[in-house]
């Protein structure tokens, strides 16, 4: 009986040890995932947003906040990716707003604490 070596999947980035990646790298991931699961909960990567099944403007809220929290705090350190960055949290906020049957005031809206009011 021969044994035939098993193969090796390709080389991922996500294969590195945390303590590789820097920092940059890592809120960068952080911040790309928050801004996809808030496109999602808001409908946005259905052909019509009002009738998607994923839609919750709750936990889009949550997820809004939270990339504002951490692309403000962070904008310093993200370099070039932080104009990226804030233009599609200023695009889900945007969404948001249009999605809501009540709108928040102005600065009322997920995200703004951080971010200041988006018209």
């Amino acid at each position: 009986m021969s044994e035939q070596p098993s193969e090796q999947a390709p080389y991922s980035p996500d294969d590195r040890d945390l303590a590789e990646i820097p920092s940059v790298e890592v809120i960068s991931r952080a911040a790309v995932m928050l801004l996809s699961a808030g496109a999602e909960r808001l409908g946005l990567a259905d052909a019509d947003p009002a009738t998607s099944p994923h839609r919750d403007l709750d936990e889009a809220r949550r997820l809004i906040t939270a990339l504002a929290g951490l692309v403000t705090a962070s904008a310093e350190y993200l370099g070039l990716h932080a104009g990226p960055l804030r233009d599609g949290l200023q695009s889900l906020q945007k969404a948001f707003r249009e999605a809501s049957a009540v709108p928040d005031a102005p600065g009322q809206g997920p995200g703004e604490k951080y971010t200041g009011p988006v018209y």
